[in-house]
């Protein structure tokens, strides 16, 4: 009888289950049936989640007590240490798992940290996301557009958006590859992100490690203000402006049109990474920083009526040829436009088999305004052009005229002779 109520035990999952049956004390077989009937052992079944005290853990396996009457084990992939509350276990911690097979080869649970560990990372991803709290992540690839990563065993998304400042690849002249070097360098990395977006059903998580990013500099971002004057290291150039780092890791950003009064054509003929710049805060977004660095520098325009005049035929070097007109350096600081509309093109001709970056020409200032920054030119000489075809149109237009009068008149004789 005792060995058919082990094997009855061990088939129900209490292979552990001390039965000790000694001969002096044999218990009576029908008091033993009711004890197998009555069931008052809840048996886990696959898909369970017990509870259980650790017995001992190792990085192979980790053999837990489970209310004393079961033995259960974690091993294999199902060690899901990345969670914290699997990590550094240790005889006498309490632990959930979930049972994956009734009984294993010895005859003991077979249990796995792995649905457990994924249903609590998803309730930390949703405190985190609700209660705005940072978490870390680990970066596991990357592509163009950012950063795969996985907080535990959840992978969600970091974009380069979201980057904080930086870690932002700044590339002069958005060189993909590069970009992607950059952005792979970080992978095996930890990163400190807050949850943008999280969609448990489609498995959608954002992360943003600029938010964390903004919270750590609020202190400090509170000390400026707009028309404060920054000195800074330039940290990147791009086609649009630069970065500039200036005091406790703040950085800002001087757009093309705020580096100086003139047009710039190259920024990388200008500046290097690593130049020293002043400029003042002209705008403050959040963590978002605008400088300029022509307000610094007295503005040419001020006095440009003092040194042109609407009418006044100058010389000037052409900087660029674009299809709508021509831009035109008059002198280091004031530069103007010259329309397409006022070059007189002929019907076949094309501006860029006209007119070349680099050369000379002469033009006429047709307007002036200070205020807006702006100049208007013609190239000279267009007006009398224009004046001679008038007069020549206007002669046609006479000889027309005397034309119709000889006709009449000729016509009316011959009326006459009739």
């Amino acid at each position: 009888m005792e060995e058919v109520a082990k094997t009855l035990l061990r088939k129900r999952g209490l292979s552990n289950f001390f039965y000790f049956m000694s001969e002096e004390k044999n218990a009576n077989q029908d008091e033993f049936a009711k004890l197998l009937e009555k069931d008052d052992i809840n048996v886990p079944q696959v898909g369970d989640i017990v509870k259980g005290v650790v017995v001992s853990a190792s990085n192979a396996e980790v053999r837990i007590d489970v209310d004393g009457i079961l033995m259960g084990v974690v091993r294999g992939p199902e060690l899901y240490f990345e969670d914290d509350v699997f990590a550094g276990l240790k005889p006498g911690d309490e632990v959930e798992a979930t049972v994956v097979d009734e009984e294993n080869e010895n005859g003991e649970l077979e249990l796995s940290f792995r649905q457990v560990g994924q249903e609590k990372a998803w309730q930390a991803l949703k405190t985190a996301f609700k209660e705005k709290e940072q978490i870390k992540v680990r970066v596991i690839d990357a592509n163009k557009g950012g950063l795969l990563c996985r907080f535990r065993q959840i992978a969600g998304f970091l974009p380069v958006s979201q980057l904080a400042p930086e870690n932002y690849p700044r590339i002069n002249g958005g060189d993909k590859s590069k970009i992607l070097e950059k952005l792979r360098s970080f992978v095996s990395q930890e990163l400190e992100v807050n949850v943008m977006t999280l969609d448990e059903s489609d498995d959608k998580i954002i992360f943003s490690e600029k938010d964390v990013w903004s919270k750590k500099q609020k202190h400090i971002l509170e000390k400026y203000k707009v028309g404060m004057v920054v000195e800074g290291k330039i940290t990147a150039i791009t086609n649009f402006g630069v970065f500039v780092n200036f005091d406790e890791n703040m950085e800002g950003l001087i757009h093309i049109s705020e580096l100086a009064w003139q047009r710039i054509d190259s920024l990388s003929d200008m500046y290097k990474v690593g130049d020293i710049i002043k400029a003042e805060i002209v705008s403050i977004d959040g963590a978002k920083i605008f400088l300029s660095a022509k307000k610094l520098i007295n503005d040419p325009w001020k006095d440009v009526e003092e040194r042109y005049q609407i009418g006044q035929n100058v010389k000037g070097e052409i900087l660029k040829v674009n299809p709508f007109g021509l831009f035109v350096k008059l002198d280091e600081n004031i530069h103007g436009l010259a329309h397409v509309s006022q070059l007189v093109l002929g019907p076949k001709e094309k501006i860029s088999d006209i007119f070349k970056s680099g050369e000379e020409k002469e033009f006429e200032i047709i307007s002036i305004s200070a205020q807006e920054h702006r100049l208007a030119l013609k190239l000279a000489g267009t007006k009398k052009k224009a004046a001679k075809e008038n007069d020549k149109n206007e002669e046609e237009n006479e000889n027309e005229n005397e034309d119709d009068k000889d006709e009449k008149n000729v016509k009316e004789k011959k009326k006459k002779k009739e």
